[in-house]
C-alpha cells in the first residue's frame, strides 16, 4: 500500500466524524463497552495509543464493534506497526515520520496518519506521499493560528491536529480549511471508564459529533 492509499484512507476515516477519541486504556475489560458507547454517540473511528500494556488486547476487543474503525496511537517503530496490524487496528498514527515506519506500514498495508509540525516536516511528508497528516502537538507549537498559516504554503495538505485540543477550542480548529478532524482525549475519561459509566460517555461523543454539522 503505497503511502498515497495510505492517506487516501486515513483521510477518508477522518471525514466520518469532527473528532476521533484519543484513548488510553489500562484495562483491556472496558474496551468493548466503551467502543460501543463511542460508536453510537456518533464517534466511529477510535485512536487507543499503545502507551499502556493493555492496549492491544483493546484494540483487538474494539475491532469486534460493529461501525468502529480502531487505530493505534504512537506508533514509533515498525514492531510497533505490526503488533497493531496483528491486534486488528485498521490503521496507525504517529507523532512523527521515520522511512523505516514508512517501509514497514507499506509492507503491512496499514494505513498511517504521520504527524508533523512545522514546514519542513509538512514537506518531507508530502514528498513521501502523504496528504493527511496528524498535527502534534497542537496547542503546544502554536495552535489554531500556526494550522492558519500553513494553509497558505501547504493548501493541499489536510490535518488532524492533536495535543491540548478540547471542548473550548475545538471549533478554532475545525473553522480552518486545512483541518479535517481533531484528536481529543477529554471525551473518556478514566473514572468513566472505570466506572463503565458508558452512558455519560455517549453523551460526551455525541455532543462531539455535532461540534461541526
Amino acid at each position: 500500500m503505497t503511502p498515497q492509499d495510505q492517506s487516501r484512507q486515513t483521510k477518508a476515516l477522518c471525514q466520518l466524524a469532527p473528532v476521533i477519541p484519543v484513548i488510553v486504556i489500562k484495562d483491556a475489560g472496558h474496551a468493548e463497552g466503551l467502543a460501543r458507547a463511542l460508536v453510537a454517540g456518533g464517534l466511529p473511528v477510535l485512536e487507543v495509543t499503545l502507551r499502556s500494556d493493555a492496549a492491544l488486547d483493546a484494540i483487538c476487543a474494539m475491532s469486534r464493534v460493529s461501525g468502529g474503525h480502531v487505530g493505534a496511537g504512537t506508533v514509533l517503530t515498525p514492531d510497533d506497526a505490526k503488533r497493531a496490524k496483528d491486534a486488528g487496528a485498521s490503521f496507525a498514527v504517529s507523532p512523527g515520520l521515520t522511512d523505516r515506519l514508512i517501509a514497514a506500514c507499506e509492507d503491512l498495508a496499514l494505513p498511517l496518519l504521520p504527524g508533523a509540525v512545522t514546514a519542513s516536516e509538512v514537506m518531507r511528508a508530502a514528498d513521501a506521499g502523504f496528504d493527511m497528516l496528524k498535527f502534534f502537538p497542537a496547542e503546544a507549537v502554536g495552535g489554531a493560528p500556526a494550522l492558519k498559516s500553513l494553509a497558505g504554503p501547504l493548501p493541499r495538505i489536510s490535518f488532524c491536529p492533536t495535543g491540548g485540543v478540547t471542548p473550548q477550542n475545538a471549533t478554532s480548529y475545525l473553522s480552518l480549511p486545512n483541518v479535517i478532524c481533531v484528536g481529543g482525549s477529554w471525551i473518556v475519561s478514566d473514572a468513566d471508564m472505570a466506572a463503565g459509566n458508558w452512558h455519560a460517555i455517549e453523551d460526551r461523543a455525541r455532543t462531539a459529533a455535532a461540534l461541526r454539522g
